[in-house]
């Protein structure tokens, strides 16, 4: 006599549960994209499910997470389905994992390449739409003993501090800096006031014996190295 088949067989989950029994069952590596989305949000609308909604939204980002995690509570509601508490829902979810692979870079805490601050950096200015400035603070090992914004909304002579910078690499006790910036245009080509600004703190540290290892320019996928690029 042949068994009926069992209540936990995929095919018998409605396609609403199946991201979570598939979660459950089979562990989270095996979900697509649009299942652990569709998890965050519950249930779709009239005519779609949760699944099949979650994979349009992330066609109309063409399946890329970051770009999801830049779309706005308002562009999330413009789907049939999703209203303003499933829409802060994923946009939380989303800044978690940002926030998540931002921390898992500062635990490698030792700086060994220009790559190692990209992964550092990236997730806090690679995808911002305006410029921000920071400096990062290393002792002898090269490890991170502090890092901060120096400026914000753009980058001019004027708005590099190097007091403040020279007074909190004091401070911390650090004896090597390497500078970051963003170019939310997508450009990795240095300009005179990146060259300016590196050439000048450069020359300032210099006076303390604290040398500018670096000067990273980030983008959402690259980066340009002046240290790789012999520019220091």
């Amino acid at each position: 006599m042949q068994e009926k088949p069992s209540s936990f067989s995929i095919k018998n989950w409605s396609q609403d549960d199946q991201p979570r029994e598939k979660l459950l069952y089979k562990g989270k590596a095996a979900l697509s994209d649009a299942e652990l989305v569709a998890i965050l949000i519950g249930s779709g609308n009239r005519e779609e499910s949760a699944v099949a909604l979650c994979k349009r939204i992330l066609a109309s980002v063409d399946n890329n997470l970051s770009a999801l995690g830049k779309l706005t509570i308002n562009q999330l509601m413009a789907f049939k389905g999703i209203g303003e508490a499933k829409a802060i829902t994923i946009v939380a979810a989303l800044e978690l994992g940002r926030r998540r692979r931002g921390e898992d870079a500062l635990e490698k805490k030792k700086i060994t390449s220009s790559a190692t601050v990209f992964e550092l950096m990236q997730p806090i200015i690679g995808e911002l739409e305006h410029e921000e400035f920071w400096i990062i603070y290393l002792n002898n090992s090269n490890s991170i003993i502090h890092k901060n914004q120096l400026s914000k909304g753009g980058i001019t002579g004027t708005l590099v501090d190097v007091r403040l910078v020279l007074k909190n690499a004091l401070e911390v006790g650090a004896t090597g800096l390497i500078l970051a910036h963003n170019h939310p245009s997508g450009t990795l080509k240095p300009s005179e006031a990146d060259k300016q600004i590196t050439q000048k703190l450069k020359t300032a540290a210099q006076s303390l014996d604290i040398k500018v290892l670096d000067h990273l320019i980030v983008t959402e996928n690259a980066y340009f190295s002046f240290a790789d690029e012999a520019l220091l």
